[in-house]
């Protein structure tokens, strides 16, 4: 689906950006990109979809050499969730701001209503709203509700949480698992949070000025101290506090884990 092949990019040669990077995501993965500020995720999921073009190598989405691909066509597999939905949203009613990218993409008028409704019905919106009068989680759900209108193949999602709280960003997660598990989407995941990353994504590629630090299984990377370290970031919590436990909790990710494997210990007497 995505294939970085010994790209590099930068606004100078002097200072690159990205340098060297090679990796493949399949179609129906759902990967994260996670490091610290400056450490090029931004920089790759605009590669990814052919705003950026790279300045060494070439980046294929779906077969397509983003260097040879109008973005417009690009645009046809691939949705981008901005992390501000005020820079994303441009109509004055739900339903036009939902209907927006289909006109661009020239979809037959008759095609355009009946999927705009579909729309409106999952995400349960009122198609009159004005989007800029309703909460950040909402607009957030309104752009959300844009980009998938167009059945893209993959879906990029730059901080899709930010600001919001607690229920709005599992119902926006939620809504995207869903689509990777039940449609087959593909999604490439930018996150500074790690306990969104561990509940969600099923692979991770650790980043750090540019380059790539590590990668694999989400459960495998999140116990991976001295990649993280290198990267500055922090594991997930509870993964964290497994590995002071020791190696009778190497399997413990979750909440419920680790009650279960508290239980355990209290139930064979022992002490932590």
């Amino acid at each position: 689906m995505i294939r970085f092949e010994d790209v590099s990019f930068g606004y100078s040669e002097k200072r690159p950006i990205l340098k060297d990077l090679n990796f493949h995501i399949e179609k129906g993965d759902f990967v994260a990109l996670i490091g610290a500020n400056g450490a090029g995720k931004s920089t790759i999921s605009r590669l990814t979809n052919g705003l950026l073009h790279p300045t060494k190598g070439h980046v294929y989405l779906n077969g397509k050499d983003t260097l040879k691909t109008p973005s417009s066509t690009l645009a046809r597999d691939c949705g981008f969730l901005f992390q501000n939905p005020d820079r994303q949203i441009c109509e004055n009613t739900v339903r036009d701001e939902i209907a927006f990218s289909m006109k661009a993409q020239g979809w037959p008028e008759d095609r355009i209503k009946e999927r705009t409704e579909q729309v409106l019905e999952t995400f349960k919106l009122d198609p009159e709203w004005f989007p800029f009068s309703r909460s950040r989680g909402e607009r957030q759900r309104i752009a959300l509700a844009g980009v998938i209108a167009c059945e893209p193949e993959l879906l990029i999602l730059d901080e899709p949480t930010t600001g919001l709280d607690y229920l709005e960003c599992i119902r926006i997660m939620d809504y995207v698992t869903r689509l990777n598990v039940e449609k087959g989407v593909t999604v490439l995941m930018v996150s500074h949070d790690m306990e969104l990353v561990q509940s969600y994504a099923k692979s991770v590629i650790v980043l750090n000025h540019g380059e790539i630090l590590g990668q694999g299984p989400t459960k495998e990377m999140m116990k991976n101290v001295d990649v993280l370290k290198k990267a500055r970031v922090l594991p997930a919590q509870i993964p964290e506090l497994a590995l002071r436990f020791g190696d009778e909790f190497k399997d413990v990710f979750t909440i419920e884990e680790m009650l279960d494997a508290l239980r355990g210990k209290a139930q064979k007497g022992g002490a932590l």
